[in-house]
C-alpha cells in the first residue's frame, strides 16, 4: 500500500510543485486513502458505481484500462462499463439512430474490493468517488446489474421525442399538414401521439406517428 501511494502522491502533485493547489492535494490524497483503511476488504468480485464527471465517462474507462495494466491490477479490477442504450431520434421527420448515455456522470467497474484496488479507481483522473453508504462503497445486487445489461441489450431502441403533452407542435404531412395542435397524449410503445387541432371551431384529436409531428 504505501508504494501505491507514493505513485498516487505523485501522480496528484509532482514533486516539482510546491504551490498551495499542489499541497492541498496532496492533503486531500492522504485524508482518502486514511478513509480507505476503514474499508472492508472482500474476496468477492462485484459490480460498484463510480461517479466521474459527466461527458467524460469514456475518456475515465479508458484512463482506467490503462491504469489497470500499468499497475497489474488485472486480477482485481476486471471490466468497466458505460452504461448506453441505443435510441431513435427524430429530426426533421426522419429517424437515426444514437447511442445516449443511461446515466450520465456514472460508470460501472467490476472489482474485488480492496485499499489498493479502491485506491486506483479513485485516484483515475475524472473519478470522484464510488456510490455507496458513507466511506463504504456498496456492490450492486445481481438483479440490478441484470436489469442494467438488460435495457443495455434492448433490441427495441427507445425514441427519443422532444415534446410532452401540452407542447404546440406542428404537423408535417397528410390531411392536416401544417395545422398547429397540442399534444394530448403519447404513447411510446406505439411511436403515436394524439394531437389536438382546431377543425371548424372544434378541437379534433389526430392520431399521428412521431415522424409527422415537430415541437415549435
Amino acid at each position: 500500500m504505501e508504494e501505491l501511494l507514493r505513485e498516487l502522491l505523485e501522480e496528484t502533485a509532482p514533486a516539482s510543485s510546491i504551490d498551495k493547489e499542489g499541497k492541498a492535494a496532496v492533503s486531500q490524497v492522504q485524508v482518502e486513502l486514511e478513509e480507505a483503511s476503514s474499508l472492508t476488504a472482500s474476496r468477492e468480485r462485484a459490480w460498484y458505481i463510480v461517479h466521474c464527471y459527466a461527458g467524460s465517462e469514456h475518456k475515465v474507462k479508458h484512463s482506467l484500462e490503462q491504469r489497470i495494466a500499468s499497475m497489474g491490477m488485472q486480477h482485481k479490477i476486471f471490466n468497466i462499463v458505460v452504461p448506453e442504450e441505443e435510441e431513435i431520434e427524430l429530426r426533421e421527420g426522419k429517424k437515426r439512430p444514437v447511442r445516449r448515455r443511461i446515466y450520465p456522470g456514472y460508470i460501472l467497474v467490476e472489482m474485488v474490493m480492496d485499499e489498493d484496488s479502491w485506491a486506483v479507481v479513485r485516484f483515475t483522473p475524472g473519478v470522484t468517488g464510488f456510490v455507496g453508504m458513507g466511506n463504504q462503497p456498496t456492490p450492486l445486487r445481481s438483479e440490478e446489474v441484470q436489469a442494467i445489461f438488460r435495457r443495455m441489450e434492448s433490441k427495441a431502441p427507445r425514441i427519443r421525442i422532444t415534446f410532452k403533452p401540452g407542447h404546440k407542435v406542428r404537423i408535417r404531412e397528410g390531411p392536416f399538414a401544417d395545422f398547429v395542435g397540442i399534444v394530448d397524449e403519447i404513447d411510446l410503445d406505439k411511436a403515436k401521439v394524439r394531437v389536438l387541432v382546431s377543425f371548424f371551431g372544434r378541437e379534433t384529436p389526430v392520431e399521428l406517428d412521431f415522424t409527422q409531428v415537430e415541437k415549435i
